[in-house]
């Protein structure tokens, strides 16, 4: 089954992870960088939101909120000067919510050196104009690599679900916690 062979109203139900890749490169100036001329964490953080946010959007192809940044390494520093190329695309799909990959290279602009600097997965929900949930249309992992990315994606949802989980029991139990302490 194709993406183009699977449509609702025009809109695929199924999409390929190639229909979702998303790149985009950055100069690195000295306003991103820290007092030793590194690119700052934050501003790294923020351009792989948004190019996780781009692959979210060709997917999902209506709004769409950033929901958790569920893991990022910071491999190896970004200097001013460098060029940062960052690659995105869906790993897998759920009801109203996507799992992106971002990898983040560094290209050295006058040796044309490429190293892998930083990677991050992030989860997507998609909305409509009202905030409303959306659902989004199933991924069709095709490549080896897609197919254990995929698999990885729902290992990460548990291990997020399960998370959220207990923490949500902690608050409750540390609420009860400190109703008891105001009553004595």
């Amino acid at each position: 089954m194709t993406s183009a062979a699977s449509t609702t109203k025009g809109n695929p139900i199924v999409r390929t992870v190639a229909s979702t890749q998303s790149e985009m490169t950055e100069i690195i100036l000295p306003n991103d960088a820290n007092t030793l001329g590194n690119l700052l964490g934050g501003r790294l953080m923020h351009f792989i939101d948004l190019t996780g946010a781009m692959a979210a959007y060709r997917h999902s192809r209506t709004h769409v909120v950033t929901a958790a940044m569920d893991h990022i390494d910071f491999i190896q520093p970004v200097h001013v000067g460098d060029l940062l190329i960052l690659k995105s695309s869906v790993n897998r799909a759920f009801n109203t919510s996507v799992e992106v990959g971002v990898k983040v290279w560094v290209e050295h602009p006058q040796t044309g050196t490429l190293l892998h600097v930083a990677s991050a997965y992030l989860v997507f929900v998609a909305i409509d104009r009202e905030g409303r949930r959306q659902t989004v249309p199933q991924l069709l992992p095709e490549t080896p690599n897609e197919i254990r990315r995929y698999a990885d994606a729902l290992r990460r949802r548990e291990h997020r679900e399960a998370e959220a989980a207990r923490r949500k029991q902690e608050r409750r139990e540390q609420s009860r916690d400190n109703g008891s302490a105001a009553k004595a």
